[in-house]
């Protein structure tokens, strides 16, 4: 199986199906929306195969290709996987695969069809419903980011993925400002522009790579810089540069602020692969490029990581605490847990940082599964204000029930496949900073507040008058949140088999950083210590 290019199939198929259905005849919404999912069915395929087949005792990297593409410079198209890569490519397959699905739904008040008032007059009929030429163009994006986000995770030239971390820019900015809410033209431009300060940035460190990197036939190849000996305040520098683009992209505070603007006005299929996904290539970027082509320059720099990641869990779920809107509620919870994420990386431990890898999964299972809940409320009611949500629960309580299960992986539940990220996070980082731990652990009770609050407010108490006739879940729907919540349970019962996925890269990780496990440090109990002779 690991001669045939795989990796270029998952990735052509997206990009070239989003270009025949981009051609077809616009006929009706459902063809237009099967279509898509049978061409995402591709590469879903492609990496259920890449699943079974992958050794985790093997090669770091695996399904290896490489072709030459700039040679004057050593930049080669070259793809592969290890275990975190592929965690994250499975994801964004499985979170696509559900958004092309949820995406446009003909339904009144859907964030990707509402104020069409404000839309291009031939988008939409005269009952505010996207056409089905519109609703083509927006799951034509999709597919494409889709693309993009499998290549950035497989990439393993530095130079390729750059081209590719800028790129995936592109139907992200599409998706908000051409299918976003009232106010999509400044949350696109306001995305757009702190992604593009961060790529800009990272473009410099990227260009000294090659010229004080070791150069050659393979100059920009991951496992060539991995190995070069860079001057320690080139490193640094370096090193920072492509930080500040990875904690933008992540978002980490303080350049979070594009993120409740982004998420708040992207139609909520985006939204999910926004954040579930699209910010992963942040804490990515900090796993793989960061501490591994700058170990001695991480090393100098964590301390104040640290304290950055632990003010983002606090800050984030501060803030969540005092939102009034649905996607910016989910939103700052994000920041907060991203927090947790960063801070389990730079804790350098096998336990933080395998858990900040299964943190990245749960993430995206439990915040893709809050906004698409999110996107079906705002889809009954028209408004995404809390306040306007009140007794929910009585007459929708299957989406009561997924809605609190989502909360529940939200706040870590114990038996949800969050609590075993989050508690691997806080048990690796206590044994270096253990000040910080105990930090981020009030992280921990602030979002059992938040999200309980939440759920008592918009499921319980008396209903809402406007809500006494809207339908609960359809049997689609309930389709369509099935996998999210069942993959929470499953991983949350039995995570051996991700743990044991990612365990080879967390060791090479370390290993390059040149740091190890701290000992532990236990009492020796009196029964161990040793007898001189002549005592009882």
């Amino acid at each position: 199986m690991s001669d045939f290019p795989w990796l270029s199939v998952a990735i052509a198929a997206p990009l070239v199906g989003a270009g025949v259905l981009w051609a077809l005849p616009a006929r009706s919404v459902t063809a237009v929306r099967a279509v898509a999912v049978g061409i995402s069915a591709v590469p879903l395929a492609v990496v259920v195969g890449l699943l079974v087949a992958f050794d985790s005792s093997g090669p770091r990297f695996q399904f290896g290709e490489q072709y030459p593409w700039i040679s004057s410079f050593g930049i080669h198209v070259a793809f592969g996987v290890d275990g975190v890569a592929l965690a994250l490519i499975a994801l964004t397959v499985l979170l696509s695969t559900v958004c092309l699905v949820a995406t446009c739904r003909n339904r009144p008040g859907d964030r990707a069809v509402e104020h069409q008032d404000e839309r291009p007059e031939q988008d939409t009929n005269q009952g505010g419903i996207p056409t089905v030429r519109a609703l083509q163009r927006c799951l034509c994006w999709m597919l494409i980011l889709e693309a993009l986000l499998i290549g950035v995770f497989a990439a393993t030239d530095v130079f390729l993925f750059y081209v590719l971390f800028e790129a995936m820019l592109i139907p992200m900015y599409v998706l908000i400002g051409s299918f976003g809410g009232p106010q999509r033209s400044y949350a696109a431009m306001k995305f757009l522009l702190y992604s593009l300060a961060g790529g800009l940035v990272m473009l410099v460190a990227v260009v000294a790579l090659g010229v004080k990197g070791p150069g050659g036939q393979n100059a920009y190849l991951f496992e060539t810089l991995r190995q070069a000996s860079l001057e320690q305040n080139t490193a640094r520098w370096m090193f920072v540069a492509f930080f500040i683009a990875f904690a933008i992209k992540a978002p980490l505070w303080p350049v979070h602020t594009w993120l409740p603007s982004a998420a708040s006005q992207a139609p909520a299929p985006a939204s999910v692969l926004l954040v579930g996904v699209m910010d992963k290539v942040g804490t990515f970027g900090m796993l793989r490029y960061c501490l591994e082509l700058f170990p001695q320059a991480s090393r100098w720099a964590t301390p104040v990581i640290v304290a950055l990641a632990v003010v983002g869990v606090l800050y984030g779920a501060l803030l969540a605490l005092g939102q009034v809107d649905l996607y910016r509620f989910i939103a700052y919870t994000s920041v907060s847990h991203f927090g947790f994420i960063t801070l389990g990386i730079f804790a350098l431990t096998s336990q933080s940082q395998t858990g900040s890898v299964f943190y990245m999964i749960n993430h995206g299972l439990a915040t893709g599964m809050l906004f698409l809940l999110a996107g079906m409320m705002v889809a009954r009611r028209g408004s995404a204000r809390i306040v306007d949500y009140r007794g929910m629960g009585r007459v929708n309580p299957v989406l009561a029930g997924l809605f609190l299960l989502a909360s529940l992986a939200t706040i870590a539940l114990p038996g949800l496949s969050t609590f075993v990220s989050e508690f691997l996070v806080l048990l690796g980082s206590y044994p270096r900073y253990p000040v910080a731990a105990v930090a981020a652990t009030v992280g921990v009770v602030l979002a059992a507040v938040y999200m309980l609050l939440l759920y008592q407010r918009v499921m319980t108490g008396p209903t809402a008058p406007a809500l006494q006739e809207h339908p609960d879940l359809s049997a689609r729907e309930r389709w369509l949140l099935a996998p999210l919540a069942a993959l929470l349970v499953a991983l949350g019962v039995f995570p051996q088999p991700m743990l044991e996925v990612v365990k080879t890269p967390v060791q090479e990780v370390l290993r390059q950083v040149q740091v190890s496990d701290p000992t532990p440090v236990h009492p020796v109990p009196p029964q161990a210590l040793p007898v001189e002779k002549g005592q009882p």
